[in-house]
């Protein structure tokens, strides 16, 4: 049993209501919370029409409300590491042994994992498609979709200054950051691959028999 739509969207909102509590760099944070806000108005459009079982939409709200968390601090200055040690006493980034800020590695990783369900769902409830085949098209969507973004940060970058550009990709001086956050969304998106693929002719998505 998931949490309802409307149990769903009340939390994410309210989250991103938190964020924006004294925002540390309120231009910036705008500026990515601009595409959030896109990601409401698309999740409210595509809900309405149906296809999205509370589970799907579950998954969605949780990555937007990762988003909003991510804007408010422009995902390179996130305190997780902080978090961690506050939390449990334990250092993330010394435990994995990183060098720079993660945390928009995550965001692109859940992008994959918390948008394919959902579109699964679409596909074969309201376009009458077979499970394996909106389970491709779902992949194929993450992957276009994350290389459409990343030319929107070249874009970005181009406009703006070097020091704003920076702020706002967040490189972190790696000159291989958009292929890998392209490669996490793919691999999160196929980590569905198990169910999907196993589900009968005809089926529902990942989820299928959730309650709409």
């Amino acid at each position: 049993m998931y949490p309802s739509k409307r149990t769903s969207t009340v939390i994410m909102l309210l989250i991103f209501a938190v964020t924006w509590i004294n925002p540390p760099w309120p231009v910036e944070q705008a500026l990515h919370s601009s595409l959030t806000l896109v990601g409401f108005a698309l999740l409210w459009k595509f809900s309405r029409r149906g296809g999205l079982t509370d589970f799907d939409f579950l998954l969605i709200a949780v990555f937007l409300s990762v988003h909003s968390i991510a804007a408010r601090w422009l995902y390179s200055n996130v305190p997780y590491d902080a978090w961690g040690q506050a939390l449990f006493h334990i250092s993330i980034d010394q435990s994995f042994g990183w060098t720079r800020n993660n945390f928009d590695r995550l965001v692109h990783f859940l992008f994959g994992l918390c948008f394919t369900p959902g579109a699964i769902s679409y596909l074969t409830s309201r376009r009458g498609l077979s499970v394996r085949l909106g389970f491709y098209i779902a992949v194929s969507a993450v992957m276009v979709t994350s290389l459409w973004y990343e030319w929107f940060e070249f874009a970005v970058a181009m406009i703006l200054s070097s020091e704003d550009a920076e702020s706002y990709n967040g490189q972190q001086g790696d000159m291989w950051d958009a292929h890998k956050d392209m490669l996490l969304a793919t691999l999160g998106s196929l980590l569905w691959a198990w169910s999907a693929l196993r589900a009968p002719s005809g089926g529902r998505g990942p989820q299928a028999g959730v309650d709409q």
